[in-house]
């Protein structure tokens, strides 16, 4: 089975793999474990402890270092390696893949309605453009082209701060067009000025898979690289939203919940540690509900109950349920309570519009694949002028919540979180507050 392991290794190979400029192997962390058929490919990543609410600390003595591969099926195997002195952890590294929509209806509406709706002339009038903004696009790759072809535009790929996992070749802003391009499309929507990274995270491979069958262990990585893209910005000016519409659909793909190594449930597992790691040095960070609404799941859904797993339920992120342009929620959009927090999806925004034409001309942009995307053009216009130093990530999505349209009741419920997205009341709610100031 793909596993990623936790160690305690030397402190100086700890204050190696937390510096940006020095190159650590896998195997100069670890040497052979027994049954561990150790991924050379994949550099190690270094994961903080939290130390409070709401701090995370990267000092040697409090850090661990991550390493990949494949681990004997053998029960007795996989406790011999949790019991080695310098593991701290054995957990899961289930596949992820994108948030398709299992509905074939036809769109509602277009993105042109979606920014009327959203009042991106306003927000545009005010400056609010994202500018400045850097804006991480975690998914298969983002094609330019196609994505300025449909909109008429000039899209800014930020290619010296996009990435690429081990593995994936290929150049920023010019990958196929598939589901990420879908995603830029949508998050220019309210930020046409902000610069797009570009991580491909959902083109990594294993043996015998296919693209788009992604690896937890690369969003690793990729979030401990956007950890120093937010450290190398200035403080007064620090900005950067990361939009993450993927999942894992199914318990099959991970250990059972209660196993120390499970990822559905375990918000000790590393990825959502440097999760609420990155969201605490300042990002923020948005992802899809799902799909597995139980009006139309996704067939790849296999949870029962709670499918908002993992990093998609985690407290320090934006999780987006999906509404059309009539602010109905559409059915596949994954319902609450969450399994790491309760109270998700946070909010809705919209999906299931004509746009992008990633998928053919005819075919909309759907699943809360949209709509969270379109929430994090949001988000990225928002922090043209507040920054996350001025107005930190957590304080920005109770502004969000506050002032969501409530549908259809007043207050939350687990199918439109706090209501849908307001972009409207959610500046004149932000004007208010620093007047105040």
């Amino acid at each position: 089975m793909r596993v990623v392991i936790q160690l305690r290794p030397a402190t100086d190979l700890i204050t190696a793999v937390t510096d940006p400029g020095t190159r650590v192997s896998p195997a100069d962390v670890v040497g052979a474990l027994p049954g561990f058929d150790l991924d050379h490919d994949f550099e190690p990543v270094a994961v903080p402890r939290r130390t409070d609410n709401p701090n995370y600390s990267m000092a040697p003595e409090h850090t661990a270092v991550v390493i990949r591969g494949e681990l004997d099926d053998d029960p007795t195997t996989h406790q011999r390696v949790s019991e080695l002195a310098m593991v701290t952890g054995v957990f899961a590294d289930p596949t992820i893949e994108p948030v398709l929509t299992c509905g074939g209806d036809p769109a509602v509406g277009d993105w042109h309605g979606v920014g009327t709706l959203l009042h991106v002339s306003d927000l545009a009038n005010a400056g609010l453009t994202g500018q400045g903004v850097a804006l991480a696009v975690v998914d298969t790759g983002i094609n330019a082209a196609q994505v300025d072809r449909v909109r008429g535009g000039h899209m800014t790929i930020d290619a010296a701060r996009s990435w690429n996992p081990s593995g994936v070749t290929g150049t920023a802003g010019k990958f196929p067009v598939d589901h990420g391009s879908m995603c830029a499309f949508d998050a220019l929507i309210c930020a046409p000025n902000a610069s797009f990274l570009d991580l491909p995270v959902l083109r990594s491979t294993r043996q015998g898979q296919t693209t788009m069958d992604g690896l937890l262990s690369d969003a690793l990585a990729g979030y401990a690289y956007l950890r120093t893209v937010l450290s190398d910005q200035p403080a007064a000016t620090r900005a950067l939203v990361v939009s993450n519409s993927w999942g894992s659909f199914s318990p099959d793909w991970d250990f059972p919940v209660g196993q120390p190594g499970n990822y559905s449930d375990n918000p000790s597992h590393p990825f959502n540690v440097i999760v609420g790691s990155l969201e605490a040095a300042g990002a923020d960070i948005l992802f899809a509900a799902g799909n597995c609404g139980r009006d139309c799941p996704d067939g790849r859904c296999g949870y029962t109950d709670r499918p908002i797993s993992g990093a998609n339920s985690h407290p320090s992120v934006l999780s987006l349920g999906g509404v059309d342009t009539t602010n109905q929620r559409v059915g596949y959009s994954s319902q609450g309570p969450g399994r790491l927090s309760d109270r998700k999806p946070d909010v809705c925004t919209y999906t299931h519009f004509a746009g992008s034409q990633a998928f053919g001309p005819n075919e909309p942009d759907t699943g809360t694949s949209a709509a969270c995307p379109v929430a994090a053009g949001l988000v990225a216009a928002i922090r043209t002028k507040w920054s996350a130093t001025a107005l930190p990530p957590a304080q920005l999505r109770a502004a969000i919540q506050r002032t969501a349209l409530d549908r259809p009741a007043t207050g939350f419920d687990y199918d439109y979180g706090y209501g849908v997205a307001d972009s409207a009341a959610l500046l004149a709610d932000l004007r208010r507050t620093a007047n105040r100031a």
